[in-house]
């Protein structure tokens, strides 16, 4: 009787690690959405928004870092480098003892734009949280220390 036990918790354990991660999806995907569609400005393309995010919080990271960061390419992020300094949101800087490498920086322009964007996204968020009653808003505060630790455990992996 045990093994037919712990195969149906196994498969529960499987559903509610899938629910889970649906939910997820489909809070950062309408998120997004909603801010695409409030924001005043054209949005960047998810891998541009993506590496400015990452050079945002690691100033002076290189371009070879960055791809192994993003798991993407050097020369797709090489690319996505010359789009974002093209439009004034990138600084680049060759490091100092290696004039090949390169060391990037977000500009005074893209610190203000990923601020507003954050905050846009926080004011939307705030008013769909709004709509929901008292309980379910605890409930979704109550969770946050639990998903940062997922996120930890899912890190390690």
């Amino acid at each position: 009787m045990q093994a037919p036990l712990a195969a149906a918790t196994r498969e529960a354990a499987s559903r509610e690690a899938a629910d889970l991660l649906a939910a997820v999806s489909a809070v950062r995907r309408t998120a997004r959405q909603a801010v695409r569609k409030a924001w005043r400005e054209e949005p960047l393309p998810t891998a541009q928004s993506e590496l400015l995010r990452l050079v945002a919080g690691r100033p002076g990271i290189s371009v070879a870092e960055a791809a192994r960061e993003l798991r993407l390419a050097p020369n797709t992020v090489s690319t996505l480098v010359g789009r974002l300094a093209d439009q004034g949101l990138l600084g680049r800087e060759r490091a100092p003892g290696d004039a090949r490498s390169v060391r990037l920086s977000v500009t005074r322009r893209a610190r203000q734009r990923i601020a507003d964007w954050r905050d846009l996204r926080a004011d939307l968020t705030q008013q769909a949280m709004a709509g929901l009653t008292a309980a379910e808003r605890q409930h979704l505060a109550d969770a946050v220390p639990a998903l940062l630790r997922l996120a930890e455990r899912l890190a390690l992996r």
